[in-house]
């Protein structure tokens, strides 16, 4: 059970403030001259001062009593990122592709703990392996929430959250047309027009949409993609914005992750190390193919001068095809060549209706400015995977020299996977927030309770609730610094039971925190650092293909600092990530070890130049990225006198470089990026359980934008 601390602080905040609301309110004053502007973006558009992902309003980052890092359409850019995975390598306290180069999926480690991912404030993605891979060239922005936040999500990660900010229809009529060409035989085509479609700008519209058809550095693996995204928005009334936001995407892949074992990768091997390219499974048999039909709506209402009405809705039909051959065990046979491959098949379909309706009211009470948001939000979510695990069934096969099409007629087809029951959820979530301010003081409370139910054909019906809290105090001085202390909460439902028949227990956690955030008078500088202490339980793990675990409890410390400076003609983003954790379980090995997958020390900077005084239009960035050790667990090693002892694994630290160049001018955009500029070979992390991963080689893509 979860013990809300402080419950007396949030609740007078919100109900101290309701008797003289009526009283104390005032009209808010038309804009003049004398009114100070609102900037929410520096002049480069590379740094975000508000997010909404915090308190699902339009707060400051500065007057936020927690840790949040804001990424910008124009970063996005810079960085030449490919995906979601890319974009987020420079966050503080994110580790971003802990299991190496993977087609499938956006995965992350924030605070030691796999996020959720949101879009617009709707969770998009649940469960694994039937979800579409959401292409950044569609969003404007990136939010990366950390540690607890499930008093305004309901299902939230201890982590956090990662919230894609999808691009919104826009006035000024502009476009633009980009076209890539890249490493693997990497060829894109890609558009984005907004605009107007009436003169009195009632109407707005946007369009976006990519091809891709591209190889990738695992052999036999493809990535291609292709996704449409139309957007439009009605200014009804002078106080009513609807926004309807739709999105059809397909992608067509493989497994580009292989599961390679511990010998030949982390440990030497009597023929060499596996080269990082290597293709386990089987060409024209591995398959990982995703589509998705997306709707969302958002309706903004002011209902007068310091209230209104915000209601956001969507409904995601998605569906996956997922082939897949690798060695189970992780290990080399005896002639240190072969690997015994098992074949993995499913077919998997995920549709969810997700709803949020949120009350505002900005108001003072005296000397006080509240910011008072009630909300109701909503989940109904139908997963259906029907899975087929057939032992040893893909053959053997020479790692270091393949021989594929071995036997194809004994492989299984789509008419021997068992047809399983769905699973069904459903989730009610009420939250009660408020933002104080007075003086220079910001507190911060919430206050939330959720219910689940779930259905499952082993485990049944299935009841979770939760009551989650958060509350935060900052002070901000004149000098604009503004240190902060919050606790948060949070409370992930676990749907259905293991390979065994054991029920799921939800995963909850809670945070401790200490800040400081910069942002200098007259700069476009922002600066945040924050200390944590996070305990998380129930968390789950993989313990092989049929059987999944759950820890105990594990304990998280950790220290973030992060930097974004900007000049006339450099700008900077630094971070440094500190994070120690220490697991608690009844599990064999498992008590007192290392969380896998999370470095100890991670350090990057990414550098851009762009010359104001000379050649105007060039510009160029250099990045470089330091991943500390990962602990991975232990393996049996037989001693000289024959006897059994756990030897302690780490993969080793490593570091990258990354650089852009490129040339703006006239309504051109000409541009390079490199990851791994010196084509360096890093092992991303190894598991416990056997397995290790490749991280990203050399990759170089060219770009050509047009404007207009």
């Amino acid at each position: 059970m979860f013990k809300l601390k402080y419950p007396g602080l949030l609740l007078a905040m919100s109900l101290t403030a309701l008797p003289t609301w009526a009283e104390d309110q005032v009209q808010k004053k038309a804009a003049d001259d004398s009114e100070m502007e609102v900037i929410t973006i520096s002049g480069k558009g590379l740094i975000s001062y508000v997010s909404a992902s915090a308190a699902k309003t339009d707060m400051p980052i500065i007057e936020t009593p927690s840790s949040i890092s804001v990424l910008t359409e124009k970063r996005i850019t810079d960085l030449g990122a490919e995906n979601v995975q890319d974009a987020i390598g420079y966050v503080a306290g994110v580790y971003n592709g802990p299991y190496g180069v993977d087609t499938r999926g956006d995965w992350a480690q924030i605070r030691g703990v796999s996020p959720l991912q949101y879009q617009d404030g709707l969770q998009m993605m649940f469960g694994n392996y039937n979800n579409v891979r959401t292409n950044p060239y569609m969003l404007q922005q990136i939010e990366i929430l950390k540690g607890p936040s499930s008093v305004l999500y309901g299902q939230g990660s201890t982590g956090g959250i990662i919230n894609l900010v999808t691009k919104r229809p826009q006035a000024e009529q502009k476009g633009e047309i980009w076209a890539q060409v890249g490493s693997y035989d990497r060829k894109q085509l890609a558009a984005d027009v907004t605009g107007a479609l009436d003169d009195d700008e009632t109407f707005l519209y946007r369009l976006t949409g990519l091809y891709r058809d591209s190889d990738t550095q695992t052999d036999h693996v493809e990535d291609n993609s292709y996704f449409i995204a139309p957007a439009l928005s009605w200014f009804a009334t002078d106080s009513t914005k609807i926004t309807a936001l739709a999105n059809l995407q397909k992608n067509e892949s493989g497994s580009s992750t292989q599961f390679f074992p511990h010998v030949g990768t982390i440990l030497p091997a009597p023929n060499g190390q596996i080269p990082s390219e290597r293709f386990v499974s089987e060409p024209g048999f591995d398959q990982y193919d995703t589509e998705q039909r997306a709707v969302t709506l958002m309706v903004d209402q002011d209902l007068n001068d310091y209230m209104s009405i915000h209601w956001a809705t969507r409904y995601v039909d998605s569906e996956s095809t997922y082939r897949t051959m690798y060695a189970w065990p992780f290990a080399l046979q005896a002639d240190d060549r072969s690997l015994l491959r098992s074949i993995s098949m499913s077919d998997a379909t995920a549709e969810a209706y997700t709803s949020d309706l949120r009350l505002q009211a900005q108001f003072d009470t005296g000397d006080v400015e509240h910011n008072l948001t009630f909300g109701i939000d909503y989940q109904d979510v139908e997963i259906d995977t029907d899975r087929l695990f057939v032992w040893n069934g893909g053959g053997l096969i020479d790692i270091y020299n393949p021989k594929y099409g071995v036997n194809p007629e004994s492989y299984p087809t789509s008419a021997d996977i068992p047809d399983t029951p769905a699973e069904n959820s459903k989730q009610l979530g009420v939250y009660l927030q408020d933002s104080i301010k007075f003086g220079g003081w910001v507190i911060s409370g919430a206050l939330r309770h959720d219910k689940v139910e779930s259905e499952t054909a082993v485990v049944g019906t299935q009841d979770q609730s939760a009551t989650t809290g958060r509350l935060g105090v900052l002070y901000s001085f004149d000098s604009g610094i503004a240190p902060y202390v919050s606790y948060s909460q949070s409370f992930l439902p676990i749907y259905g039971s293991n390979e065994v028949g054991t029920p799921f227990k939800p995963q909850e956690g809670e945070q401790y925190e200490i800040g400081v955030k910069y942002q200098p008078s007259g700069t476009e500088h922002l600066f945040t650092a924050s200390i944590y202490d996070i305990t998380d339980k129930n968390r789950k793990q993989s313990a092989g293909p049929d059987l999944t675990l759950q820890l105990g409890e594990v304990e998280i410390q950790g220290l973030e600092l992060e930097a974004q400076l900007e000049w006339d003609e450099i700008d900077v983003y630094a971070s440094y990530a500190y994070t120690d954790s220490t697991k608690h379980s009844s599990t064999t090995g498992e008590d007192g070890a290392k969380l896998a997958a999370m470095p100890d020390n991670m350090l990057s900077t990414w550098v851009t130049y762009r010359p104001q005084s000379f050649w105007q239009g060039f510009k160029a960035g250099v990045g470089y990225r330091f991943v500390g050790e990962t602990s991975d667990g232990s393996i049996d090693v037989v001693l000289p006198d024959g006897t059994v002892a756990h030897k302690a694994l780490a993969t080793d630290s490593y570091h990258l470089f990354d650089m852009m160049i490129g040339y703006e001018f006239d309504q051109f955009d000409i541009s390079v990026n490199v990851d791994n500029l010196t084509d360096d070979t890093v092992i991303t992390s190894c598991l416990a359980r056997g397995d290790c991963f490749y991280g990203q080689r050399r990759t170089i893509n060219a770009n050509v934008k047009y404007r207009f």
